[in-house]
C-alpha cells in the first residue's frame, strides 16, 4: 500500500478523534493528528541519533533524535511506539511513555507521545527511513544539533524531555 493512502485520525485541540483521513490528506490540508516519539538510549546513556533518507515525504535528509511516526487510524500512542521502533530500527521493546506534547510548526500540527527505552542490542535500519545512525554522548549530539539540520518537532520534544530529566 501506497503510505499516502494509510487511513490516520484527525484530532482536535483536546486530542479527541474527530475523524479520519489519508496520510496524503492529512499533509495536504496540515490537520492535527497524534504522532509518537521514541528516544533510545544505550545502557551508558547515550542517544540513538539517525539520519533519515532523501524520500522521506517531511524533512527528508535532515537527522532525527528519535524514532516514531504517525498514529494509524485507531492506534493507541503505545501500539505506534512499539510498531515504529520496530520497523525504523528493528527495536523490539516496550518503551516507556514520559509525556503527551503539542507541537505546531511548520511541517504540520500534533499532539505527540514521548517515550524512551534502553537498548543494547542490534540496530537494523529501515532502508526506507534511515541511512545512517549511531549512540552518541548528549554532548556530541548537542554539538551536532548545532551544526547540522534536525526533525524541528523532534528537537522541541528533545528539549522537554531532558528538561524533565527523563
Amino acid at each position: 500500500m501506497d503510505p499516502g493512502d494509510e487511513l490516520v485520525d484527525v484530532v482536535d485541540q483536546a486530542n479527541e478523534v474527530v475523524g479520519s483521513v489519508t496520510r496524503r490528506e492529512l499533509r495536504e490540508r496540515n490537520l492535527l493528528h497524534r504522532c509518537t516519539y521514541v528516544f533510545v538510549l544505550n545502557g551508558t546513556g547515550e542517544l540513538y541519533v539517525h539520519r533519515r533518507t532523501d524520500t522521506k515525504d517531511v524533512y527528508p535528509g535532515f537527522y532525527d533524535v528519535c524514532a516514531g511516526g504517525v498514529n494509524a487510524a485507531g492506534e493507541s500512542y503505545e501500539a505506534c511506539a512499539a510498531r515504529e521502533l520496530e520497523e525504523e530500527l528493528g527495536v523490539r521493546a516496550v518503551p516507556e511513555l514520559r509525556f503527551v506534547h503539542r507541537y505546531s510548526g511548520p511541517s504540520g500540527q500534533v499532539w505527540g507521545a514521548a517515550f524512551d527505552v534502553v537498548w543494547d542490542g542490534r540496530i537494523v535500519w529501515q532502508p526506507e527511513e534511515v541511512v545512517w545512525g549511531a549512540f552518541l554522548p548528549l554532548p556530541e549530539v548537542d554539538a551536532m544539533i548545532a551544526r547540522a539540520s534536525f526533525c524541528p518537532d523532534g528537537l522541541e520534544v528533545f528539549e522537554r524531555w531532558r528538561r524533565l530529566g527523563a
